[in-house]
């Protein structure tokens, strides 16, 4: 009976066959906190394909259900009773919750994203991470630089160049957000995954220095020069209280500075070249001294692609490219830094390498 009817099926049925099995259910995803960030993962979601946006949770509630009801999905007013209906959640909480709640999710067997960074201390980051691979759950965490088209370029453009330097500075007027750690948690971890993953070596010098301009007992203004195990020098500046905002990262390497701009989505690259162009009698008509190469990049929103990224890991069982373990070694130099930046100290090779495999407890 069987044989007959697949026999009965015509080959026009084959395609719409074969579309049915292809296509994936949903991921069922829910988001925990929605302030400012959260609000962008929840708008992002509810755009994205075979994405299956189920409800929020918040612990104001008033908040919470605004924003169920402009996206038509459920309000949870406890996250835990959210997580029996979903297969993932995007955690944009404060960052001394990061550790209960990433864990409560881990331990329900909820892949997580959780915005950066990624705990409040060494110690609940490594908890963090232990328990992803005890659950066997995709944790990704939201160094959302890594995903900005114009950081993937200057990624690729350096492949070919001999680098020698980097320069990060990341500057924001002052703001009532994220005003619960310092600007080293803040802003400057960000800079901090960058030049770790473009650099690819050990840090084995450190110096940093702080100041405060509030009342609130955190750095809002830091600067910091790394030393690098394969030679190159890095200097990080990041601050809360500039009256401009400022994105950026230039690359000094042996034959160009490329210039990444990360608010305008735009890679520069500067050559050194010498041409003139001369009359017949020796006349200098025309001096070129130097180059100016403009790299085009996407105008993908790198929280899409984030995103993008973390439902495509869910789905394939694979390791985001930002996971616990990466998230964990930014953790620990930003708390060097900050640490470094209050003492007014500066360490060199053992020390810093020892200080990195402690576990010290970042002030929040």
């Amino acid at each position: 009976m069987q044989d007959s009817l697949s026999a009965g099926y015509s080959n026009a049925h084959l395609p719409h066959m074969h579309l049915q099995r292809s296509h994936p259910e949903p991921i069922r995803v829910g988001v925990i906190g929605v302030g400012n960030m959260g609000q962008h993962h929840t708008r992002v979601l509810s755009l994205l394909k075979d994405v299956e946006l189920v409800g929020v949770s918040d612990v104001n509630a008033e908040r919470g259900i605004d924003t169920a009801s402009k996206y038509r999905v459920r309000f949870f007013e406890d996250y835990r009773d959210l997580l029996t209906h979903v297969d993932a959640v995007c955690i944009a909480v404060p960052t001394r919750l990061h550790h209960a709640v990433g864990m409560a999710c881990l331990q329900a067997g909820v892949h997580v994203l959780i915005e950066k960074p990624i705990a409040a201390s060494i110690a609940e980051a490594e908890s963090l991470v232990n328990a992803a691979a005890e659950s066997q759950c995709i944790l990704q965490v939201g160094h959302i630089e890594r995903f900005n088209p114009a950081f993937q370029e200057l990624s690729k453009v350096l492949k070919t160049e001999e680098l020698l330097a980097l320069e990060a500075h990341r500057m924001s007027p002052y703001s009532d957000r994220a005003n619960d750690v310092s600007v080293v948690l803040d802003l400057m971890i960000h800079d901090i995954d960058l030049l770790l993953e473009l650099a690819a070596a050990p840090v084995v010098k450190l110096t940093a220095s702080g100041s405060r301009a509030h009342g609130s007992g955190y750095l809002d203004y830091v600067t910091a020069t790394l030393g690098f195990a394969n030679g190159i020098v890095a200097t990080l500046t990041s601050s809360k209280v500039t009256h401009r905002k400022i994105r950026r990262i230039a690359a000094h390497c042996k034959n160009s500075l490329t210039e990444a701009d990360f608010l305008n989505n735009e890679i520069l690259i500067h050559r050194q070249t010498t041409a003139n162009y001369s009359t017949d009698y020796g006349q200098v008509l025309y001096r070129q001294d130097g180059l100016i190469e403009k790299v085009y990049t996407s105008n993908i929103e790198p929280l899409h692609a984030e995103l993008e990224h973390f439902v495509s890991c869910v789905r394939g069982g694979n390791q985001p490219s930002v996971g616990g373990e990466q998230a964990l070694k930014a953790l620990r130099l930003a708390s060097l830094i900050e640490q470094m930046a209050l003492d007014g100290q500066a360490w060199q090779t053992q020390e810093v390498e020892a200080s990195l495999m402690a576990s010290p407890t970042v002030a929040v």
